[in-house]
């Protein structure tokens, strides 16, 4: 197939994880990158042999080589990108969380839909190999009827300070990273629909930086008797990222470690990797990954969007799934606010901005 011309707005770390990935990829090919910061995007298309480099995101998605644009930008700009990109005619991935009203998501969709363009979600755990291996023991039957999914992602903070600002992002680690528990329970059990909510949040850690939670535990009743359980964290020192999940079912059980079953046990003063440059988060002794992007599932993520685009497959993670993820991450943070069980489906109040309005 002719590779797919990818476009990036955004030049942080999540941006250099998808270039990382056209990078290996022989259906992908980087065309062009997008920063407003002076000298990123120039800096980023060196480094990862991009075509073009714009200082505003018009550059990118009116570009004629571009065919599907990659939003790797705060939360607070989804929306907006991919209405401009959907109107330009080209498909769109977007990063998670898929924004931060229901609203928001609604347009998003809608817009997509009328262009006739595709909107993915990049849900990367569906692509990560120990989680698509459960995935497909559940399918097979393998586990019997599964009844219980727990997943978490746990480390001691994000690696951009606009993660901390909540007007920005939204809301606090249930918005940022369980909105990836909650998809990979939704997608082990087929997508079932969600009919009620318990969360419980709180800054333990980070009250100076941050007005959201670091902390989150959310439990998702689904119909059929099934439970999602999603724990994670900004607080957990642990010497790099967490990543686990365990499946009970009637006839058996499975659980993965994402990433430390490929590791190396490491002590650095200096640091190394991607995150040096942003945080320095990798000194200390850390879990080093092996092959870190291919565990996490990010290549065959974008080469699965990539296929889609030319036509070859159809999108497993779509806006649809990003926004039946919002709701449920809505109805937890009203659920933490109210200390109770609320039911889905859920209408946040027209004076919520954002989900953390409905716990703070």
């Amino acid at each position: 197939m002719e590779p797919v011309g990818i476009g990036i707005l955004g030049t942080g770390f999540v941006a250099e994880i998808h270039a990382a990935s056209c990078a290996v990829l022989p259906e992908a090919n980087l065309v062009a990158v997008a920063s407003r910061t002076p000298g990123n995007a120039e800096k980023f298309a060196e480094e990862w042999n991009a075509e073009r480099s714009y200082t505003e995101a018009e550059g990118v998605i009116n570009d004629p080589q571009v065919d599907c644009v990659v939003i790797a930008v705060p939360n607070d700009l989804h929306c907006q990108m991919t209405v401009e990109i959907a109107q330009a005619g080209k498909d769109v991935i977007c990063e998670k969380p898929l924004c931060r009203t229901l609203t928001e998501a609604d347009r998003m969709i809608q817009v997509c839909r009328d262009n006739g363009v595709l909107l993915m979600y990049a849900e990367q755990l569906c692509f990560a190999p120990k989680y698509a291996r459960a995935k497909q023991l559940v399918d097979e039957g393998a586990l019997g009827k599964a009844f219980l999914v727990k997943q978490s992602e746990e480390h001691d903070g994000p690696h951009k300070p606009w993660f901390w600002d909540v007007d920005r992002s939204g809301g606090g680690v249930l918005l940022d990273m369980g909105c990836h528990s909650v998809e990979f329970a939704r997608w082990i059990f087929g997508k079932p629909r969600a009919l009620g909510v318990t969360a419980v949040l709180n800054t333990y850690v980070h009250r100076e930086k941050t007005r959201g939670e670091d902390h989150s535990l959310c439990m998702v009743e689904y119909e059929g008797d099934r439970l999602g359980h999603a724990e994670n964290s900004w607080a957990k020192k642990s010497g790099g990222v967490d990543d686990k999940c365990e499946i009970y079912g009637s006839r058996g059980s499975t659980r993965a470690d994402l990433l430390h079953g490929s590791s190396l046990l490491t002590y650095s003063e200096t640091g190394y990797g991607y995150a040096v440059e942003k945080s320095g988060a990798t000194s200390g002794l850390t879990f080093t990954m092996f092959e870190e992007n291919w565990n996490y599932g990010f290549p065959q993520e974008m080469r699965h969007f990539c296929r889609c685009v030319r036509g070859l497959e159809e999108p497993i993670e779509t806006g649809e799934d990003g926004k039946a993820v919002l709701e449920i991450l809505w109805a937890a943070y009203a659920s933490a606010g109210r200390g109770e069980r609320v039911e889905l489906p859920f209408q946040p109040p027209e004076d919520a901005e954002k989900p953390i309005d409905l716990w703070r």
